[in-house]
């Protein structure tokens, strides 16, 4: 028989105390206020998600499941278990590419960590100060556990790192607010081992349901169930990350164990999470950047463009070039850009115009260059924007320092715009005033089950 380990490694007993005491542990001022942004911002994209197909399928899907009534629907009026509707919200907050990205853990945070945090907060009625310090040790432990998989062979060996960070992420987000001490916190990181999986065949979902899953709702679903198991009085192994047969052997031929605790408490994995300007794919971001530039600076439209080169770094190329969805089509985007003189989260969601004759048109201008050097270019996820005009003239924009990252992040005005822009339709003006107002001011919120009113419609997509 296998016997259990005579000593907890150190990294494991660091990483269990500090999930233990996170409750309760107060954090720095400014990660306080970056935490609110990326509450918002993940609010938004559940709530305009609730509208996209995903979203729908999702909202449909929980009905049929009942539940003890402990946590809400967003975009619906569902009260079901916290597990149920971890699931749902997730898959609502990457219904599309609205919600937030962390670039070198390789993982979205926020749509599974958020939901799955909000579903406990609800069911415990903690109060908003707790609900963002589960937040903030949910993206520390999702993008630690991906870093210390060696993330970029992780997923060269084709396995998903947002789900497998979004597991544990959202189960450390669920087990604080549990109050989970630190002998449970290891029980619960063994059990998000267990539940832990997924493989990048994802990308080829055209229509993004699976991927919503896969991204979000499983994990934030998985993360809920092995907190409140745990919670219920499951026990587990002591130390899943080391010893015989430990989970980061199992998935990673060059684990580094000393990355799940290093630097906890000083620095916080949610002050490098970037958020999206523009409510599309991450790849396209420096680009629709770049473009933006050029319009504004070089007076450029539709109908001065002869080509367009649109150099991305390759892996991001791929993933965007001639994509089905509107929303990740680097040619479609590009040339509705320059028709439209901007870009909205309906006109980039819009499938019908992918079918206008003039937007066809324009498209066929535009090809997408994969770039090595891009991919190796710091900061990631840089673009350049090439275009030749029709007097024979070109001109570049290279955007090294996109807007919302770490490098040229947003103010809370911006955030809250683009939140207003996605949660107007959806809530009415008045009602998102409201929950933006709640948001910037959590610390004072007394019980997070009054967010529900506000992430609730009566009227619900068909």
């Amino acid at each position: 028989m296998i016997q259990p380990l005579a000593q907890i490694s150190p990294e494991m007993t660091e990483l269990s105390r500090y999930m233990a005491a996170a409750r309760r542990k107060r954090i720095p001022g400014a990660v306080t206020a970056k935490a609110k942004q990326h509450v918002l911002d993940t609010f938004a994209a559940m709530v305009s998600g609730s509208r996209l197909l995903p979203g729908r399928r999702a909202i449909a899907y929980v009905r049929t499941l009942g539940g003890v009534r402990e946590a809400g629907v967003v975009g619906s009026k569902i009260v079901t278990n916290a597990a149920n509707a971890a699931l749902a919200n997730g898959m609502l907050a990457h219904a599309d590419e609205t919600d937030d990205s962390h670039v070198s853990s390789h993982t979205h945070p926020g749509c599974a960590v958020v939901p799955a945090a909000l579903a406990v907060a609800e069911r415990t009625h903690a109060a908003g100060t707790a609900f963002l310090r589960a937040v903030v040790l949910g993206y520390d432990v999702c993008c630690r556990l991906t870093k210390a998989l060696d993330v970029d062979a992780f997923t060269a060996a084709f396995r998903s790192p947002h789900s497998f960070g979004g597991t544990f992420g959202a189960g450390a987000a669920a087990g604080a607010l549990l109050g989970l001490d630190a002998t449970q916190a290891r029980f619960l990181l063994s059990y998000c081992a267990q539940l832990a999986s997924g493989c990048t065949s994802n990308v080829r979902d055209a229509e993004h349901i699976e991927k919503a899953f896969d991204f979000a709702g499983m994990p934030a679903q998985a993360g809920v169930m092995a907190a409140t198991m745990v919670a219920a009085g499951f026990t587990g192994v002591d130390d899943v990350f080391s010893g015989e047969r430990n989970f980061l052997e199992a998935y990673s031929p060059r684990p580094r164990i000393g990355a799940l605790a290093d630097g906890l408490g000083k620095h916080f994995e949610i002050t490098d999470t970037n958020i999206k300007r523009w409510t599309v794919g991450s790849p396209m971001q420096a680009a629709l950047d770049s473009l933006e530039w050029l319009m504004g600076e070089k007076g450029i439209t539709g109908d001065d463009v002869q080509s367009i080169a649109v150099h991305l770094p390759a892996r991001g190329a791929r993933t965007v070039d001639n994509a089905p969805m509107p929303n990740i089509n680097a040619q479609h985007l590009i040339a509705l850009m320059l028709v439209d003189g901007t870009l909205t989260f309906a006109s980039s969601h819009d499938m019908a115009r992918m079918k206008d004759p003039t937007l066809q048109k324009l498209r066929r201008r535009v090809r997408v260059v994969p770039s090595d050097a891009l991919m190796r270019a710091r900061p990631r996820r840089q673009a350049m924007v090439e275009i030749t005009t029709r007097d024979g003239r070109t001109h570049k924009r290279r955007t090294r320092a996109v807007r919302g990252t770490t490098e040229n992040p947003m103010s809370w005005d911006e955030v809250e715009a683009k939140a207003r822009g996605l949660m107007d339709p959806v809530l009415g003006a008045r009602k998102a005033r409201r929950l933006i107002d709640t948001v910037s001011n959590l610390e004072s919120l007394d019980d997070a089950a009054r967010l529900r009113p506000l992430l609730a419609v009566k009227a619900e997509a068909p």
